[in-house]
């Protein structure tokens, strides 16, 4: 399985519960993982991340050099359109288009190969959402594309850390 990574799931883990200075351990994993090849990052998804002026942007670019976070592919149109036609709706307008950011570039990529890519993201379903407001899961799985979140794939892929208490230091 290739695990597609929407930048939610980076800015969120850094800001609420992996912060890179406190939880290295879950970036070294992440990027062991890129550098196996089950977690990219689409190059528009991973322009949104690097464009910030944090510890998470400096880390995604000091990564760029070895080039292993970034899914080696380009978006199709015609996939993009398809995410935009039937993950949204087919008759959205030019401000509609623009309100769902790169979420269609992620939903191409997945399109690729839908059995076996799975988009990770932290947004969660709301079926009701309809159009520009559909959120990224519900608009993936009406193109049969799996969605989890960060901890599901932390789950799947077997993410640990070791905490050592003081007293073990002795």
């Amino acid at each position: 399985m290739l695990y597609l990574l929407d930048a939610n799931v980076l800015i969120d883990a850094n800001r609420d519960y992996y912060p890179i200075e406190r939880v290295p351990e879950f970036w070294q994993w992440l990027l062991h993982h890129a550098q196996s090849g089950s977690v990219k990052i689409p190059a528009e998804i991973h322009d949104e991340v690097k464009r910030g002026n944090d510890d998470l942007a400096q880390w995604v670019k000091e990564r760029e050099v070895k080039g292993a976070l970034m899914l080696d592919a380009e978006a199709r149109p015609a996939d993009v359109r398809r995410a935009i036609r039937r993950g949204y709706a087919a008759d959205l307008t030019d401000t509609e288009i623009d309100k769902l950011g790169r979420d269609p570039f992620l939903i191409a990529y997945a399109l690729r190969d839908a059995r076996n890519h799975c988009i990770v993201t932290t947004e969660v379903s709301k079926p009701r959402k309809t159009r520009a407001n559909r959120h990224l899961p519900d608009a993936a799985h009406r193109l049969g594309i799996e969605t989890c979140n960060t901890f599901e794939l932390t789950r799947r892929l077997d993410f640990r850390t070791r905490w050592r208490s003081s007293t073990e230091d002795r």
